[in-house]
């Protein structure tokens, strides 16, 4: 365990408001660790091999101002499988805002709550907030990347280590920032993103290509600035997305960041071939609502497939205090939901496969992103008054089966990328992994379950020697990627 000289005991805002992105489950901790020898209740399989790594928030100093759970400095925590037996760390991701405030020994950014004029730099696009790098992680030729929500520079990490590389450059061909889920493909080594910004070009679509440089950039044309969080690939395609949320910019030349959900326009969705140009871009219109995160797309004859978690009441609610508008506008709430279009017709048709299950962050085999799918693995959302996921579920999208799988009382888990075992077959042979905290004892665990039955519970639970608060996304690595 190597503890951080510069960390505080507990770390508040200016507020004077308990903010519970701070409190119980989701406190930051301050030690970075690495643990062998861990405590299992029942037996790791050793035909696991590989290492689960999540992303998340985990705030260093005190916020100049009130604290969003965004702000959070990027912690990775990392569980390593190798034969049977298992190894634990964390580390923070050391971006360049991380090591400025680490020179400093104190916090130099106000957050998403605050007017961000006086911070010392932001992103490319100039918006003036900390790139921290603590949204997603996805693994491409031989590093993991860590991302960051509205667009920032990918940190190249050592899977195994977790020790930052730096700024991925891919071989200095990046310009410009780098949204917060790119798409790699398994079979071709491509790896797939976008950029948008608050300024012409509103949106850039490009692709690192095999070699690990950017082979192809275009700029493309939408009415105004959006926020995009996500995009589809498909075997030949790429489907990008204008959504009607988008940053209220009276709100913004004030300093400050507030999102508006117009209604009156419709959601249109952008299928480009992998490396067209922006002339060959189709839009497909569809009812309006926001998608944080997409399941997967894929191709039938003339036909794009694209499974998605659909917000249908994606603005936040704007009453009350400041904190109070935070926790409204993170709720999760989202559904399972399908589009197809149609290359021939142009015509979109859109409807729910899970109208009633609040559930988010999913996951599928890795392997076959962009490819036809039957499984799909999503959290489960409580109702509360945060995001707290209490169990998992497994979609069938062949016979409409659901699994499920709850953590217990007062225990919550994280994002359970599929992790196939060694010689797997199918997308359903091999495991989820997931870190679970349980909110009364403060301690938390590493549970493995069979793919093919959740409902049976955990086959293995590893105790861990320090708590893992909630966090974003996650993802596997599988142990001949590492070689």
């Amino acid at each position: 365990m190597r503890e951080l000289p510069t960390a505080v005991a507990t770390v508040m805002d200016r507020s004077g408001e308990p903010n519970p992105y701070l409190l119980g489950v989701y406190a930051p901790v301050h030690e970075e660790v690495t643990a062998e020898d861990l405590t299992v209740i029942g037996e790791i399989p050793r035909d696991l091999n590989g290492v689960y790594l999540r992303n998340g928030p985990n705030a260093r100093y005190p916020m100049r101002g009130r604290y969003h759970w965004f702000d959070g400095d990027g912690m990775v925590h990392a569980m390593h499988f190798e034969n049977g037996r298992a190894r634990y760390r964390n580390r923070y991701v050391r971006t360049r805002a991380f090591e400025a405030e680490s020179a400093e020994g104190r916090s130099l950014w106000t957050g998403v709550m605050e007017d961000t004029k006086d911070n010392p730099f932001g992103n490319g696009h100039g918006l003036n907030l900390k790139d921290s790098a603590n949204t997603d992680l996805i693994f491409h030729r031989g590093k993991v990347l860590a991302t960051w929500y509205l667009c920032g520079s990918p940190y190249a990490l050592d899977p195994l280590s977790l020790e930052t590389i730096g700024a991925e450059t891919f071989l200095d061909t990046l310009t410009g920032d780098f949204m917060a889920h790119p798409k790699a493909d398994a079979r071709t080594g491509e790896l797939f993103w976008f950029d948008y910004g608050p300024r012409p070009p509103y949106l850039r679509y490009g692709v690192v290509g095999a070699s690990g440089a950017v082979e192809h950039l275009v700029e493309l044309d939408l009415p105004g600035a959006r926020l995009p969080h996500d995009l589809a690939i498909t075997e030949n395609h790429a489907v990008l997305m204008d959504l009607p949320l988008f940053q209220d910019l009276d709100a913004a030349r004030q300093g400050r960041y507030k999102l508006t959900f117009d209604r009156g326009l419709p959601s249109r969705f952008g299928v480009i071939p992998r490396r067209g140009l922006a002339g060959d871009i189709r839009w497909f219109e569809a009812k309006p609502c926001y998608i944080y995160h997409v399941v997967n797309a894929w191709e039938s004859g003339d036909e794009i497939t694209m499974d998605v978690c659909r917000v249908a009441r994606p603005a936040p609610n704007g009453a009350g205090t400041p904190l109070s508008r935070m926790l409204s506008y993170l709720k999760l709430d989202a559904r399972m939901y399908r589009y197809r279009f149609d290359l021939r017709t142009g015509r979109t048709s859109e409807g729910y496969l899970d109208e009633e299950q609040n559930t988010e962050f999913p996951s599928i085999d890795a392997r076959l992103t962009g490819y036809a799918t039957r499984y799909a693995y999503n959290v489960s959302v409580k109702e509360a008054e945060t995001n707290l996921f209490d169990g998992l579920i497994r979609y069938d999208n062949v016979t409409g089966e659901r699994q499920r799988y709850r953590f217990g009382e007062h225990r919550y888990g994280s994002e359970a990328p599929f992790a196939p075992r060694d010689g797997a077959t199918g997308e359903d042979d091999g495991y989820l992994v997931t870190f679970v905290t349980d909110e009364r004892e403060g301690t938390s665990e590493v549970q493995i379950l069979s793919a093919a039955d959740l409902a049976a519970g955990p086959l293995a639970r590893v105790l861990l020697p320090t708590r893992v608060p909630l966090g974003f996304h996650a993802t596997w690595v599988r142990a001949d990627q590492l070689r």
